[in-house]
């Protein structure tokens, strides 16, 4: 499967069955318009709790939608067939703070003391820009979207802080106002950007080199939203023994929807 094949809208059997069976192995971002798409973070029962306090302290980078009991695989509010061993493109594997590998399947990884974090994704607006008649230009192209790390900064739980994640779209100023109305309807998918404007600002110096995802495409406006990958920042730097994330911008894609102004008050 490549990056320019993408999914029927609303077809979530096929996005989930291709996903499972490891066909499709690339961004998610033009899969299933509409639907809410997360980033995933798995830890150690022993690290979840200080991990709830660092999302709860930065919910622009980290809104929580759902945690895992200890050792469930599952995430019912979120889709009654999600299994998070096998319903991503991609993972990456972490140990003390290294990537050690990035396999398209965790069965084999998974333990009685694991817990899941589903955090919201920027890919849940951006159909609605979409649908307003504007431009995504990583959605059209079918490529990932640039990420980048900032020096924006977070609030430290534990042995997690350190520096904002961001992701890049651009816009023609026009629609600029628009573009920043409807992603701030969208607080459970990181909400209103971050920082309109110069990159260097937020400490990013060359816009053309993002630390994740793809180059950017696209003319107009520099725009940044917090971005899910943060907490894989704050993992490297907490050098956790153990530890599994999604592969930035391969993402769990939900059977909820992300719809304007609702708040998935559902995390437990």
């Amino acid at each position: 499967m490549t990056l320019d094949t993408p999914f029927d809208e609303g077809d979530l059997c096929a996005v989930r069955a291709r996903i499972r069976s490891g066909e499709f192995t690339a961004p998610t971002s033009r899969c299933a318009p509409g639907r809410m798409q997360v980033n995933m973070v798995i830890l150690p029962s022993e690290q979840a709790e200080t991990f709830r306090a660092f999302c709860d302290a930065n919910p622009r980078p980290c809104p929580l939608l759902a945690v895992s009991a200890p050792g469930d695989p599952r995430l019912p509010v979120l889709g009654p067939d999600i299994d998070v061993r096998t319903d991503l493109p991609g993972y990456r594997v972490w140990e003390n703070g290294a990537i050690t590998d990035e396999p398209i399947n965790i069965t084999t990884l998974w333990r009685d003391d694991l817990v899941a974090f589903a955090l919201g994704c920027s890919f849940g607006f951006d159909a609605a820009v979409a649908a307003a008649g504007i431009e995504v230009p990583h959605v059209t192209q079918g490529r990932n979207v640039p990420m980048y790390d900032s020096t924006i900064a977070l609030t430290r739980a534990g042995v997690f802080g350190g520096t904002m994640v961001v992701s890049l779209r651009r816009f023609l100023q026009d629609r600029l106002n628009e573009v920043v109305e409807i992603s701030r309807r969208f607080p459970q998918c990181h909400g209103a950007p971050v920082h309109v404007g110069d990159p260097a600002e937020i400490g990013i110096l060359d816009i053309e080199q993002p630390d994740y995802g793809d180059p950017p495409v696209g003319t107009g406006v520099p725009v940044f939203w917090a971005c899910g990958v943060t907490p894989q920042a704050a993992l490297r730097r907490a050098r956790l023994p153990f530890a599994i994330t999604h592969s930035p911008g391969k993402m769990l894609v939900c059977d909820v929807p992300a719809t304007y102004g609702e708040i998935l008050n559902i995390a437990s």
